[in-house]
């Protein structure tokens, strides 16, 4: 499968090159387009992550109930993939280290990518973020999803991210959940709110805007129903 991403960083869309009988799982609603001879299924994925057991999980997450499977034909075939929020998307090839992804986080994978639902603890709640965050492993390409742009940061120590603007990290990084002041009133007044710690090595995928605090902002502005 060949993977192009374009019109990054603000309006990402994904091109999915498949050969003959070749297939890519993407989250149920994530096609934009696709060749006449591909098809598509909607259904409940099988293996590791998957069944109504696994998409239960998934909805308890953020994630659709469901996941759609593309397939080429007896000739290659496109689809064209993108997230619901106008963002950036990048490539990340599973092989090494597992992946802990943001449940907005996650677009698609290949089928030899198993992504299951990871209870992350109090942790997370006390975060503002969801306490059930994807786990990626397995190999193959995925694609992750994000508001605004993506940038990785390589952390070899220490390194804090805003809650709110993590999208994925490798499993070989530990995590903790902190004010960002001296205190957690101070941090909420001086509107930083809570941060996540990492230690260890390992990458850490950031997006430039946090979707949270974007939905408030433009939320209260709504005129009511």
């Amino acid at each position: 499968m060949q993977i192009d991403i374009l019109h990054r960083p603000d309006s990402a869309i994904a091109r999915c090159q498949l050969e003959p009988y070749e297939e890519v799982l993407a989250e149920a609603g994530a096609m934009v387009a696709m060749d006449g001879q591909v098809s598509t299924t909607t259904t409940l994925r099988q293996g590791k992550g998957g069944g109504i057991f696994g998409g239960l999980k998934r909805l308890a997450a953020g994630e659709s109930l469901f996941v759609s499977s593309f397939r080429a034909g007896a000739r290659p075939g496109d689809v064209f993939l993108a997230p619901r929020l106008v963002g950036d998307i990048i490539q990340y090839d599973l092989g090494g280290p597992d992946l802990v992804i943001q449940s907005t986080g996650y677009l698609a994978c290949a089928p030899s990518v198993s992504v299951d639902v990871g209870f992350q603890g109090m942790r997370s709640l006390f975060s503002g973020e969801s306490i059930f965050w994807l786990h990626a492993s397995g190999q193959g390409p995925i694609l992750l999803s994000a508001f605004g742009g993506i940038y990785t940061v390589e952390v070899d120590g220490d390194y804090v991210v805003d809650t709110g603007h993590i999208v994925a990290f490798e499993q070989t990084l530990n995590f903790s959940i902190a004010a960002a002041g001296n205190n957690i009133l101070g941090s909420f007044l001086g509107g930083e709110g809570l941060i996540c710690h990492f230690r260890g090595r390992g990458k850490v995928f950031c997006q430039t805007h946090n979707p949270g605090a974007f939905g408030q902002r433009v939320g209260s502005r709504l005129p009511p129903r």
